[in-house]
């Protein structure tokens, strides 16, 4: 397949971002949430630029490739263009929200502890947080104040204090997401409505499926992932479902106005 202008550029891009990202420490890159000492503002656009690592970056190109090439021909490179970072910063956005209520949450439990330091509101604090993805070490303290925090001791309680605020700031600190995923999300939604009785295939599940079945189907697959948030699973799913919102949005937006 020929390589459109844009899809091109982008592609040379993101290899170009991501070789030089294991050369140097890139991580300024990568998009945090906007209250963490890490966010940058270019971080809005940098972040969808980098990539994880070489699966992140093969699959997601590979999807440029295929459906945004497509797209470029039919739409023109400015509209393309307009339409690939609409939907990179919608996943930005979504993303975002999504991590702005797990932040709330964890600091509504904090006050709530704080001012009357039950065992409820701890247990609540920690409902919230990943445990796995922390060293085993932190749920052995966990359990160990609990314990101390039920039987009401002042030196439990204010440690307790200690940990869930410190466990904030990791999880702030810690919240970078990066990738194309959610433009290439908004691309595979176009590619659904514009092209529905094309026939698409997963690389490691060669079955044709019309694209009018295999997106909305992977569409409730990342919201089944993103809702349960499984320990295994790292991904930001939210962002996908984001891009591909966003892309919808300015679809529908583009047909009202007659323009495609």
């Amino acid at each position: 397949m020929q390589l459109t202008p844009a899809v091109k550029v982008l592609l040379i891009i993101n290899v170009a971002v991501f070789l030089l990202a294991n050369v140097v420490d890139a991580n300024a890159l990568a998009l945090y949430y906007f209250e963490s000492d890490n966010f940058r503002p270019w971080q809005i656009l940098t972040h969808f630029f980098m990539h994880a690592n070489l699966p992140h970056l093969f699959f997601n190109m590979f999807a440029l490739v295929m459906f945004g090439a497509v797209l470029e021909r039919l739409w023109g490179t400015r509209r393309f263009v307009f339409y690939y970072f609409f939907s990179a910063l919608g996943a930005a956005v979504l993303h975002t929200f999504v991590q702005w209520l797990h932040f709330h949450e964890l600091a509504q439990a904090m006050d709530a502890f704080r001012q009357t330091p039950a065992l409820g509101y701890f247990n609540d604090f920690f409902e919230a947080i990943d445990l796995d993805m922390y060293k085993p070490q932190l749920r052995e303290v966990m359990y160990s104040l609990a314990t101390g925090v039920e039987d009401g001791l002042p030196d439990a309680i204010a440690q307790a204090q200690q940990v869930m605020q410190q466990v904030y700031e990791v999880e702030m600190n810690n919240s970078a997401v990066v990738g194309a995923s959610g433009a290439i999300f908004g691309l595979l939604i176009a590619f659904g409505i514009l092209f529905p009785e094309a026939e698409l295939m997963l690389i490691f599940l060669p079955i044709p499926i019309k694209a009018k079945y295999f997106i909305p189907l992977l569409m409730m697959v990342e919201l089944f992932l993103g809702v349960n948030h499984f320990s295994w699973d790292n991904i930001a799913h939210f962002a996908h479902l984001g891009g591909a919102l966003f892309g919808l949005l300015l679809l529908i937006y583009w047909r009202r106005q007659g323009r495609w």
